[in-house]
C-alpha cells in the first residue's frame, strides 16, 4: 500500500501524529507501551534460555555466543529466532506490536522474523558495537514496507547501548554492504560511514517497556554497552503482506510470512527502487555481531 493509503486507515494503537513522524523519519521511539505483566513474562522466559546457555560451548541453532561466553560467565550475544523457541515470544509478536505494524504497513500485516540480541560489557569494545548499517539488505522485499519493532526488555539508559537512528535516511540512498573484496560485512563502509550527516543521529534509550520502530531503510547502529549488565532487546520484524522477499530470510521460523493481521496479499505491490541483494540464506545466518566482527564472511 501507498503511504497515504496507510494513513486513511483508522488507527489502532498509534497516534495520526506518530504514523505520520513515522514516514516522514523512518523511525518512532514510544515509552512504555509495553504492561508490566508482558514484561515480567518475557524477561522470566528469557532468564531460563540465558541460565540453559550455561551448558553450551559453541554458537548453534538457537545461541550466537559472544567470543568470551563460559559456563560460568555465560555472554549471549543473540537468542535466535525466538518465536519458534517458546510460545511466549510468539504471543507477543502476534499481541499490540502486530497492531503498531498494522498502524505503520497497512491492515494485512505478515510476520517475517525475531530475534533477542544482548549486549554485554566487553573490554574489546567493538566486539558489541552495532556499525551503521540497513536492514532491507538482508531481506530484500518487492517494496519497502518491512519495519522492525524493539523492545526494551529493561530500563535501557545511553550507556546500555541503545539503537541509534538516522531521521529521514530511509529516503536516502541504499548503502553497500559487501566490501571491496565482495565480503559481505552487513554494515556501511567505512568511507560511507565517514560520509553520513551524524548530527541529527537520535539515541533511543528509554525505560522498560518502551519499543522503538524503524523502517528497513532506515540507517541505525548502537554503541558499545559501557555497564555491567546485560542490554536485552526483543526484535520483531514485520511487513506488509503485499512484500514479497526476493531472497531467502536468514532469521526463518516456522512463522515465516504468517498472516498476523488481515488478510493474505492477491497481488504483489513493487516498488521501482533497486535494492542489494545478500548473500545466500538458505544454509543459515548467524548474526549481525558475527557478520560485522568478519567472524563469518560470505
Amino acid at each position: 500500500m501507498r503511504t497515504e493509503e496507510i494513513l486513511a486507515q483508522p488507527p489502532r494503537v498509534l497516534t495520526q501524529a506518530q504514523r505520520e513522524s513515522y514516514f516522514e523519519t523512518g523511525y518512532l521511539l514510544i515509552e512504555r507501551l509495553i504492561d508490566a505483566e508482558t514484561l515480567a513474562a518475557l524477561n522470566a522466559v528469557t532468564a531460563a534460555f540465558v541460565e540453559a546457555s550455561r551448558s553450551r560451548s559453541a554458537s548453534d541453532d538457537v545461541y550466537d555466543l559472544a567470543p568470551g561466553h563460559s559456563a560460568d560467565t555465560p555472554m549471549v550475544r543473540r537468542l535466535k529466532v525466538p518465536d519458534a523457541q517458546h510460545a511466549v515470544y510468539w504471543d507477543f509478536a502476534c499481541g499490540v506490536l502486530a497492531d503498531v505494524a498494522a498502524d505503520l504497513v497497512g491492515p494485512d500485516v505478515a510476520f517475517h522474523h525475531s530475534k533477542l540480541n544482548f549486549k554485554w560489557r566487553d573490554p574489546d569494545a567493538a566486539a558489541n558495537a552495532v556499525r551503521w548499517h540497513q536492514d532491507i539488505q538482508f531481506y530484500p522485499h518487492t517494496n519497502y514496507s518491512p519495519l522492525t519493532i524493539g523492545t526494551y526488555l529493561v530500563d535501557t539508559r545511553p550507556e546500555d547501548g541503545p539503537l541509534i537512528v538516522l531521521p529521514g535516511s530511509h529516503a536516502g540512498p541504499l548503502y553497500d554492504q559487501y566490501d571491496a573484496a565482495g565480503a559481505w560485512t552487513g554494515c556501511l563502509s567505512d568511507a560511507d560511514a565517514a560520509g553520513l550527516d551524524t548530527s541529527t543521529a537520535q539515541i533511543l534509550d528509554g525505560p522498560a517497556g518502551s519499543i522503538t520502530v524503524h523502517n528497513c531503510r532506515t540507517v541505525h547502529a548502537s554503541e558499545p554497552a559501557r555497564t555491567e549488565r546485560a542490554r536485552p532487546l526483543l526484535l520483531n520484524a514485520y511487513t506488509s503482506a503485499d512484500a514479497l522477499p526476493y531472497t531467502a530470510n536468514p532469521s526463518r521460523s516456522q512463522h515465516d510470512r504468517a498472516i498476523v493481521r488481515g488478510h493474505a496479499a492477491r497481488w504483489a505491490h513493487h516498488d521501482p527502487r533497486p535494492c542489494q541483494i545478500p548473500p545466500d540464506w538458505s544454509a543459515g545466518y548467524t548474526s549481525i555481531y558475527a557478520a560485522q566482527a568478519g567472524e563469518t564472511r560470505a
